[in-house]
């Protein structure tokens, strides 16, 4: 893994998209010298002990409580690691229930890496939400090492899933309707509408970072670049530096045309990248994925080229339904002035596909809204339109037998 410090940047490593070069496909920190200065802090006094007793029961039948404090944390192993910090699965031998811990790296624990840290501790911790991950403990290891304890989550990340429909499985595809892909997208726009209305924005929203339970839950991962949308980034410049790179942060391949341009960010940059997304989702390719050999090719594009909207061509599923592909462009418009201006809003034009009531821009979509509210006239009125029905076919074969006598007379 690259360390780069002063005005380079950190590349915090994950699973590599398939379409993609690693260094466009995973998260960008911009991080300043760690040497330059030190983080103040006492030695460290506090470890996680366990408090709770074993309960034994003796010869006679009596109950025995046993207190043997040790490490309330027992790691199983290490799952994932990026520029920043480690995570690993472990186990709460209190409560006896698995548990991930993400630890900070020694080497970043410079003042930046501490604070980025900390930060991220405390807006995972303020966003009580079904669909972010909720934070446990926090604390001091051993070695002095800042960390904090999650919710263990088991299930596969939305790019695995992309990963398998790309490869055609029919199961995959008959597991994965589009109306199950547009759900997933729903519940990260719920964390997103909950987020932003206190002021925070997630700035890494891509595939890897959604993470789909063995039961359908839905989390939206990794806020460890996320911040209030009122606040500096702590040790980044506020001016535009002559290389387009510097200051970068986020995933350059999942980034708004303003990310790339490191200017102040609010909640329609994090629904552009959710677009991105979605595109992907449903089409199996991402918008840009030709754009994918050089840094600065892919951020000019993202910045200037309009995407390719109907490039959904795939030889393992049928065209998009037209409402999810009309809910994408909007999304990826380059002037946040064009796209959804909130997460509530894009949910509604996501939730009316799932309806029925999808936006209309063109005659098919205009078809398929006109015979869904026909069902739904059937439903609401269903005398009325059995006696329709009838009506209708009875004019039909009095106009068919007028065609034939005039046929016959002729």
């Amino acid at each position: 893994m690259d360390a780069a410090v002063g005005n380079r940047a950190t590349l915090a490593w994950s699973r590599m998209q398939t379409q993609f070069p690693a260094e466009l496909a995973s998260t960008v920190a911009f991080v300043t010298d760690p040497a330059a200065s030190q983080v103040t802090r006492a030695a460290p006094t506090h470890r996680s002990i366990s408090v709770l007793p074993q309960i034994e029961t003796d010869l006679s039948g009596q109950l025995r409580l046993v207190h043997d404090p040790r490490d309330r944390y027992r790691s199983l192993g290490v799952v994932g690691e990026g520029g920043m910090g480690v995570v690993e699965h472990a186990e709460d031998v209190d409560i006896g229930r698995p548990v991930a811990i993400k630890r900070l790296l020694p080497e970043a624990s410079h003042p930046l890496g501490v604070a980025r840290f900390v930060g991220e501790v405390r807006i995972v911790g303020s966003l009580e939400h079904p669909n972010v991950v909720p934070i446990h403990d926090v604390g001091l290891d051993a070695d002095g090492r800042y960390f904090f304890v999650m919710k263990y989550v088991e299930g596969e990340t939305l790019g695995e899933v992309i990963d398998k429909l790309r490869r055609g499985d029919p199961g995959v595809h008959a597991a994965w309707p589009f109306e199950r892909r547009a759900e997933i997208v729903l519940s990260v726009l719920r964390a997103l509408a909950y987020a932003h209305e206190r002021g925070i924005v997630h700035r890494d929203i891509k595939p890897d970072n959604i993470m789909i339970g063995r039961f359908g839950e839905v989390w939206l991962m990794d806020w460890g670049i996320a911040k209030r949308m009122d606040e500096p980034d702590p040790g980044v410049s506020t001016e535009r530096s002559v290389d387009p790179t510097a200051g970068l942060i986020g995933t350059p391949a999942y980034m708004s045309p303003e990310q790339v341009r490191c200017e102040p960010l609010d909640a329609r940059s994090d629904l552009y990248s959710v677009a991105v997304v979605l595109h992907e989702f449903i089409g199996l390719r991402h918008y840009l994925a030709d754009r994918a050999d050089n840094l600065h090719v892919l951020l000019d594009a993202i910045e200037r080229e309009d995407p390719q909207l109907r490039a959904y061509d795939t030889t393992h599923q049928g065209p998009p339904p037209i409402e999810l592909q009309i809910v994408a462009g909007r999304g990826l418009a380059k002037d946040p002035t064009q796209r959804y201006q909130s997460a509530a809003e894009m949910l509604a034009a996501v939730r009316s596909y799932l309806e029925g009531r999808g936006e209309v821009r063109c005659v098919y979509s205009f078809t398929k809204r006109a015979m869904r509210e026909s069902g739904r006239a059937v439903d609401r009125f269903p005398r009325l339109a059995v006696a329709l029905y009838f009506t209708l076919i009875a004019l039909a074969l009095v106009g068919l037998a007028a065609l034939v006598k005039l046929l016959l007379l002729g």
